[in-house]
């Protein structure tokens, strides 16, 4: 049961609009497709690229060689004209580029960094446009030349509808094998609406996001899960009952972002039986039923950070009792979050909140 998270080295969009501009230090990041003066129409596409070193620490001190999930997360901060249906595709790229510290607004456009038409700082290094390597290609309209180069073989998508939740969630396992393995570079991802929705010239759609440099408590984020359980009871006797205590021994309140804390659950009966013993059934420690989880909620604001998952935020146990661990440098620092645990008890789901909250604190 484990559950990590790394933040971007860089992000940014790039523009048609400003086909030379670079938007590197913006707090927002868009996806878009809208009509222009020139009746070409314009487009947005977000560019995200994760530490190597982070991706490496993460397999050599984390998963090993354990199956797992990646998944890029974007949360949503505004949108205009959304579609009924639309789809996000994301590739890793094949090309490098530089960030910048340019914003999108800037007069005259700030060129420090990548932009639709360069990989890097000065109007140098343009986007290849012909001629691509095998396994690699390129999407623009003439006249726009640019936008991204990227492999073809390692791409991931999410589709939205009417009703969907609009945050992006999009499974990147197969890119992020191909890195860790060498198989391809580390260039990051490029975001880009489908085909019909970019370069409109007669309807409109855009898609803004909070970026790494978000004041927020909001920024982007790649999502490592992996199964690190590990469940025997050993003589402990199974909790079977909802009418029930479940808490932390050993919640300290506070933690610094680092490492990983392994926090040991207090399951008994409200009620326990009684029996002639000279200990206090009180003092009994119980195994939770297999399957349990936990989950991790905002303080402030009440949102989910990370939710209950039956594969990767199982509880653990061994003959003390159950327990599990969590990644305190995979957690926003100076925010206090609250624990909650789920357990199938008395044929019905419960949720159990025993205000086990604590404090996760910036380290230096």
């Amino acid at each position: 049961m484990a559950v990590y998270r790394i933040f971007p080295e860089q992000d940014t969009f790039i523009s048609t609009e400003v086909p030379t501009g670079n938007a590197g230090k913006d707090e927002i990041v868009e996806l878009g497709g809208y009509p222009d003066i020139a009746g070409l129409g314009e487009t947005n596409r977000i560019l995200v690229k994760y530490s190597s070193t982070d991706m490496s620490n993460v397999f050599a001190t984390k998963i090993g060689s354990r199956p797992f999930s990646a998944s890029l997360h974007m949360y949503l901060a505004d949108a205009y004209d959304i579609p009924t249906t639309y789809t996000i595709n994301a590739h890793p790229l094949y090309q490098s580029w530089d960030g910048g510290v340019g914003k999108f607004g800037d007069s005259p456009a700030n060129t420090t960094g990548v932009s639709w038409t360069y990989r890097t700082a000065g109007s140098t290094n343009a986007w290849t446009t012909t001629g691509f390597v095998a396994g690699t290609t390129a999407s623009f309209n003439p006249g726009q030349e640019g936008g991204g180069v990227w492999y073809t073989n390692y791409s991931s998508s999410v589709s939205f509808g009417i009703t969907s939740f609009h945050d992006v969630d999009i499974n990147v396992t197969a890119a992020v094998n191909a890195i860790s393995s060498s198989t391809i570079l580390n260039n990051g991802f490029i975001l880009k609406l489908e085909k019909g929705l970019e370069s409109q010239t007669s309807s409109s759609v855009r898609l803004k996001y909070f970026g790494a440099d978000t004041n927020t408590i909001y920024p982007p984020y790649l999502e490592f899960k992996w199964d690190d359980s590990s469940y025997n009871t050993g003589s402990l006797s199974t909790l079977n009952t909802s009418i029930a205590i479940i808490t932390l021994m050993n919640n300290r309140g506070v933690y610094a972002d680092e490492g990983k804390q392994r926090f040991r659950v207090a399951a008994k009966p409200k009620f326990p039986t009684r029996t002639f013993t000279i200990t206090s059934p009180y003092l009994t420690n119980y195994a939770l039923p297999s399957g349990s989880c936990w989950g991790l909620r905002d303080e402030n604001t009440q949102e989910m950070v990370i939710p209950f998952d039956s594969n990767f935020t199982k509880i653990s146990c061994d003959a003390t009792g159950p327990y599990f661990d969590i990644y305190m440098d995979g957690l926003q620092p100076e925010r206090y979050y609250r624990i909650l645990i789920k357990s199938e008890l008395d044929g019905s789901t419960t949720v159990f909140d025993y205000k086990n909250i604590f404090k996760v604190t910036r380290n230096g």
